[in-house]
């Protein structure tokens, strides 16, 4: 059996002794990689996790095309049980994250990880995932950012800037200008962030959770549509539903209103434990946000229908936004009914800026770990001196969603709605691939206790091949001509391929050509110089009661990895197993 070390000064590993980045912030509380450390209770953690999802601007774009798609009924009625099953491999990989955070509480997440299992490589492309599926997100929320920003006025009583909410032009413009300003609340620092959120993320539950009440009143008192139904328990199960071309394709337009909760994980060197709170915390956001979706889209289901008649939800013309479909027809003309439709439209408004902000601090952090780990340019792991926040990362962020986002609109305003499932696609593939990292990192100790079996083997594992199999079926469908058709009823698509599946594959397909670029010009890493692969394996043992522990070399006082053949432990030194506690020393 393989073991763990740690120096018997309790030092850190290869690399602790500064920042790799170069250039960590100088204030108290500054980390190795200079984030401000402790900002984040679990509280806080939790909000920043759920406010990530966005969860009124998540069920709002994406529960329409959970029920239909493409004018014909998807998962139909069934819509909560695709819901309740697409947060199964979300709780499994959220293990997955907790499981992998205590050995490597990095910000990188799933490139850190990745690297450290399968080789820097596969790392690289683990972190150009969550990188890509970021950017291109940001271009939906901007665009729902932008729109509902007028129709939020309109609802104020300026009838006539309510127009401007189906004007591309405007709309882009301050979809750019929401870009903007929470790219400036993320450099300004992590707990003005988290501060912003509890507003927010408060906010959009509460209305949610009125908009779900006052549905499932109406429609049980008998006082709902003609069309209405009354909810069965056979809505919540996935029974009768083909798994390739219902299931896999539903699955990932699910998959995409729980996605965020990671973010409390990139979060984690700004955390109160870094080894425990953040995984914590993305258990804890899985958990609330199945509650609240499934309650929301019961209702929903129930006051609307799946037909396509009036705010039916099999009508196409609803699909892009439900809530404003459904919301006039549930709260009337009366003046309540309107101040309703203002709550409504300012808490998907607050929720698409709340994620757009959300959005761009993972982002930032895995750039930030990326250039540490010199695996892009390091000017990228450049923190600011007072706040404590990537600067580099963050700005270029922006930056760049606002390049993709005005890119995606100039070739067709009906292609952002193509870029739920294309983010879909990358989630699955960076979430999967995290649950194979962690089995892969803890293969040679599963075996060591029956809990380290099941959660750092078989849950991680069941997730990883669950989102595999969504991905491959999904991708199947999604490249249909088919699949996706504008306002106009004409495929939208790519080459003659279904444009989801092109935008999805092709940003992986990008992600390659960066990395062979990068690869050629500063090989270190990919060597496996700057973080290199290994797994649950020796410390070197300690003289001073501290715990042997992996961890990651830019993450204050870690252990240092010692080879199962001794080769490199310091003369008159100590291995030591930490899971048994058992010593070797050299012959």
């Amino acid at each position: 059996m393989t073991m763990t070390a740690v120096s018997a000064q309790g030092g850190s590993g290869a690399g602790s002794g500064g920042n790799p980045g170069g250039g960590p912030g100088t204030g108290a509380g500054a980390g190795e990689k200079g984030l401000k450390t402790g900002s984040l209770g679990l509280v806080s953690s939790i909000v920043v996790g759920m406010a990530s999802t966005a969860p009124a601007y998540s069920l709002a774009a994406s529960l329409g095309f959970i029920i239909a798609s493409g004018g014909a009924l998807l998962a139909g009625v069934k819509a909560p049980a695709i819901v309740l099953l697409a947060f199964v491999p979300m709780y499994l990989i959220a293990v997955s994250y907790q499981e992998l955070n205590k050995a490597e509480p990095d910000c990188g997440t799933t490139f850190t990880w990745a690297a450290r299992a399968f080789g820097p490589k596969t790392g690289w492309l683990g972190g150009w995932g969550i990188i890509a599926a970021d950017v291109i997100v940001m271009a939906n929320l901007a665009q729902i950012a932008g729109s509902y920003s007028f129709t939020f006025l309109g609802d104020l009583g300026l009838t006539g800037v309510a127009d401007l909410s189906n004007d591309v032009f405007w709309s882009t413009v301050v979809g750019v200008a929401w870009i903007a300003i929470m790219t400036y609340i993320c450099y300004r620092g992590i707990e003005v962030s988290a501060r912003l959120q509890y507003f927010l993320l408060g906010f959009e539950v509460i209305i949610l959770v009125v908009f779900a009440v006052v549905a499932l009143v109406r429609v049980y008192s008998g006082n709902a549509e003609s069309y209405s139904l009354v909810p069965q328990l056979d809505w919540f199960l996935p029974t009768g539903l083909d798994f390739g071309t219902v299931i896999a394709p539903a699955m990932l337009v699910a998959i995409f209103i729980y996605w965020g909760w990671d973010t409390a994980v990139a979060c984690n060197e700004e955390s109160d434990d870094p080894g425990k709170t953040p995984g914590r915390a993305a258990v804890i956001s899985t958990l609330l946000l199945l509650a609240t979706y499934a309650i929301v889209s019961t209702a929903s289901v129930a006051f609307a229908g799946v037909g396509t008649d009036g705010v039916g939800l099999g009508n196409p013309d609803n699909a892009s936004d439900v809530f404003s479909a459904i919301g006039a027809q549930l709260f009337g003309d009366s003046v309540l009914g309107h101040i309703m439709m203002l709550l409504l439209a300012a808490s998907i408004l607050t929720s698409a800026a709340a994620s757009t902000q959300t959005t761009i601090l993972p982002t930032a952090r895995t750039a930030l770990s990326m250039a540490a780990y010199k695996a892009i340019p390091q000017k990228f792991a450049r923190i600011h001196p007072k706040f404590l926040t990537p600067t580099w990362a963050t700005v270029a962020m922006g930056i760049i969603s606002v390049v993709f986002y005005l890119i995606f609109t100039f070739i067709s305003p009906s292609l952002l709605s193509a870029l739920i499932g294309s983010v879909g696609l990358m989630i699955a593939f960076y979430y999967g691939l995290t649950g194979f990292a962690c089995v892969w990192f803890y293969r040679k100790t599963l075996t060591t206790s029956f809990r380290n079996f099941i959660m750092r083997g078989v849950v991680p594992l069941l997730g990883g091949l669950m989102l595999a199999a969504v991905f491959v079926f999904g991708l199947y469908n999604y490249a249909q001509p088919e699949w996706l058709a504008d306002d106009n009823g004409d495929n939208v698509t790519i080459f003659g391929i279904g444009a989801v599946a092109v935008v999805g594959i092709g940003a992986m397909l990008i992600g390659v050509v960066v990395m062979i670029v990068w690869w050629a010009r500063s090989p270190d890493f990919f060597r496996g110089l700057t973080l290199e692969k290994r797994s649950d394996d020796l410390v070197l043992a300690t003289t001073d009661g501290f715990v042997a522990r992996l961890g990651l070399p830019d993450s204050g006082d870690r252990p240092v990895v010692i080879a199962p053949d001794l080769f490199n432990l310091p003369p008159g030194a100590t291995a030591v197993d930490p899971e048994t506690g058992e010593e070797y020393k050299k012959p």
